[in-house]
């Protein structure tokens, strides 16, 4: 009987370097910005000044969300009853999703704020499916972000129309296309029991939920963090130059671009705007990317639902949100 437990033990463990993997990524985030520290021109103190800076203010610029995010996640578990969902939510998971994608207006904040919310709401029994296609469509389609991006291109309501519509259709078809593929085996959200418990303080709930996304969430979004201040400062200005030109590679550039710059959905319609070389199809794909998949958002999806979820669905993500830009931007705009 021992024997069985031991081998089931070993059995599930993550075989070698696999249980270090965390370890690995903070290196693969921290190695690159201490190379351009010490190695060649990179080793003068303005380019050292730039990666920390920029390090800085993408932590600095995501927490306030990530704290609403998370303060909204133990709000959910601890104060809300599951069946309030399934009062809202359709019964149909095809019909959930789009009805999810939409209800992302509600939710103030970024990106680092809609994934703690997401996990919650697995956690209450939403569809995943459903509760991916909020957490794709809330970064994107909320009115600070809207508001955002209608100063950011003033004169220019067709540019605010194209970005709502792309994410709202990016995020129901992410939704269906996890209905038709996704696997559960994908799927490995944070251990954590889910609702109200009889007999325990609703206060202390919350507390505890929120510490505990908190700390998760918060440690992630650090290696995303480093991870995008050392592409920023490493990527030459004259990169961006050579692809300005040419209107079939400024929109997979541009896609690749807001993965690995990380700039919040509220502020990514001010860069965005500030390319002016680029044409609006472009500058459109990385306003909808951007908020779907960068760097931090990877590393706090694999920390919440794990890395085989957080490296599918990251993919696929980019992919569909590059094409329906090229697509939808290209009549709109």
């Amino acid at each position: 009987m021992q024997g069985t437990a031991d081998r089931v033990r070993t059995a599930a463990a993550p075989p070698g370097w696999l249980r270090y993997w965390p370890l690995i990524l903070l290196g693969a985030a921290l190695l690159p910005g201490a190379a351009v520290f010490f190695v060649g021109r990179w080793g003068e103190a303005p380019a050292a000044q730039a990666w920390r800076t920029v390090a800085l203010a993408v932590f600095l610029q995501a927490v306030p969300f990530m704290l609403l995010g998370t303060a909204l996640s133990g709000a959910i578990n601890a104060f809300v009853p599951a069946s309030v969902f399934t009062r809202l939510l359709p019964k149909r998971p095809a019909l959930a999703v789009p009805v999810a994608g939409v209800a992302g207006v509600v939710l103030p904040g970024c990106e680092c704020a809609s994934v703690p919310v997401a996990n919650s709401l697995i956690g209450r029994g939403v569809e995943p499916a459903a509760a991916f296609a909020f957490l794709l469509s809330a970064p994107a389609v909320n009115p600070i972000v809207l508001t955002a991006t209608a100063v950011a291109f003033p004169g220019q309501p067709t540019m605010v129309l194209a970005r709502l519509l792309t994410s709202l259709v990016v995020a129901a078809l992410m939704g269906w296309l996890w209905l038709w593929r996704g696997k559960t085996e994908w799927l490995r959200p944070s251990v954590r029991h889910t609702g109200h418990r009889h007999g325990h303080s609703r206060w202390a709930e919350f507390r505890g939920g929120f510490q505990h996304d908190f700390l998760q969430a918060g440690g992630f979004l650090v290696v995303g963090a480093l991870a995008a201040a050392t592409f920023n400062v490493a990527v030459p200005p004259a990169v961006l130059d050579a692809f300005t030109g040419s209107a079939w590679l400024s929109v997979p550039f541009l896609a690749g671009l807001a993965v690995l710059l990380a700039v919040c959905s509220e502020a990514d319609a001010f860069v965005a705007a500030s390319l002016t070389g680029f044409s609006p199809v472009a500058r459109l794909t990385f306003m909808v990317v951007g908020p779907m998949v960068d760097l931090k958002l990877i590393a706090l999806q694999a920390g919440t639902f794990g890395r085989a979820f957080a490296v599918r669905f990251s993919a696929a993500t980019a992919l569909v949100a590059t094409v329906c830009s090229a697509v939808i931007g290209g009549v709109l705009l």
